[in-house]
């Protein structure tokens, strides 16, 4: 929803990871018109969806095979 931020992307999709397990709120897929009936999946269409969250995942891919995962978790108890 914010365009691509060449090396700031990876720390923006973990810094929304963060804030989705501190909010409680699962992000909405943007332009998800058509959903595929066979791909089964729990989307979150056009508005965002309150939702404990416990776990995020934020996947980077840069220029030339650079690759990195981050994993958040709330802390325990929560």
């Amino acid at each position: 929803m914010v365009g691509h931020l060449i090396g700031a992307a990876g720390s923006l999709a973990a810094l929304v990871g963060v804030l989705a397990i501190r909010d409680g709120r699962i992000p909405p897929t943007i332009n998800l018109e058509n959903p595929d009936p066979d791909c089964d999946l729990d989307y979150v269409p056009r508005r965002a969806r309150r939702a404990v969250v416990r776990l995020a995942l934020a996947n980077a891919f840069g220029f030339g095979g650079q690759n990195c995962v981050v994993a958040v978790r709330a802390p325990a108890g929560r």
